[in-house]
């Protein structure tokens, strides 16, 4: 029995010390990599996803073409976050416009190990009426009709991101971040083609709940504070909440413990890539076969 123990405590200490050793070359190689290596190398492990680094706020943001683009939007999407542990308040605006139904949804919340927010806009290719909103499949804005978004994001007033661009889904979200959807602000702005679509949308905002004095219309620009956001909802939902919120505290601690060598997430995800390789490549795998799966389909 002791000599099974030896052998054992020897074994452990073995594959320990190869631990060590490949954790500390790990860190080694990634601080020897240039910022523009890390970024491009970031970028090509992003992008199946969707997604792009932006180093100068350190954050990540989604791609004009990114492959979210064909799935559009519906309101089962939202109700069914909280089940992948995305935590977040959300604010919908319908407006109608030339002949179709507008829908820009806002969103601030905790999505995993990330604290995040999204502007999203969609339309459908008729005028719907209010029962019809929460069962209908939103198609994402073409290129052509795209506004131009910006928002300026908060965490307890400090600021998390700040992001401009003619976009249909503009986003920013800072990993390893744990936040309560009520702590987080944003600031949006949405510049339409003119006048008429911007008032339009302002109607939609006030029918949303806000007040006139909250809205900001400048010419063809409309400007708000998206803040905090009072939803009813059941006893099992909040508990599903609070659950998910649990998880993701844990998991950005995790992420945070064992990334502790680096501050920047550009550092973080690449020690995480090397020292992880097969999950990464096993991650690609799945997400370039539901690309192929979508295109086939």
């Amino acid at each position: 029995m002791y000599l099974f123990f030896g052998i054992l405590f020897l074994i452990l200490l073995f594959f320990f010390c190869i631990n060590h050793w490949r954790r500390k070359k790990i860190i080694r190689k990634v601080c020897a990599m240039c910022m523009n290596e890390k970024c491009e190398l970031l970028d090509e492990l992003l992008s199946p996803f969707g997604y792009a680094y932006v180093p100068s706020q350190d954050i990540f943001t989604s791609r004009i073409d990114a492959w979210q683009r064909d799935l559009g939007y519906c309101a089962l999407y939202d109700k069914a976050a909280s089940r992948l542990n995305m935590v977040f308040d959300s604010l919908p605006v319908y407006f109608d416009y030339q002949n179709r139904t507008w829908m820009i949804e806002f969103w601030k919340g905790q999505y995993g190990i990330n604290t995040g927010c999204e502007i999203g806009v969609y339309y459908a290719d008729r005028i719907l009426e209010e029962k019809e909103y929460k069962h209908t499949l939103f198609q994402c804005v073409s290129k052509e009709d795209m506004p131009k978004l910006s928002f300026t994001f908060y965490r307890k007033e400090q600021t998390i991101a700040k992001l401009c661009a003619r976009h249909w889904w503009l986003t920013a979200f800072k990993t390893g971040c744990f936040s309560s959807p009520a702590d987080l602000c944003l600031h949006a702005c949405v510049a339409f083609p003119n006048r008429e679509m911007a008032r339009a949308f302002a109607a939609g905002l006030m029918n949303a709940g806000y007040d006139p004095e909250d809205i900001c219309v400048c010419a063809q620009t409309v400007s708000f504070h998206f803040g905090r956001c009072k939803s009813p909802c059941g006893f099992f939902h909040r508990l599903r909440i609070r659950l998910a919120q649990c998880l993701n505290r844990f998991w950005c601690r995790v992420y945070c413990y064992v990334t502790r060598p680096f501050c920047l997430s550009v550092d973080r995800i690449l020690y995480l890539y090397f020292y992880l390789p097969a999950v990464f490549r096993k991650t690609l795998r799945i997400r370039k076969y539901k690309r192929r799966w979508r295109k086939k389909h």
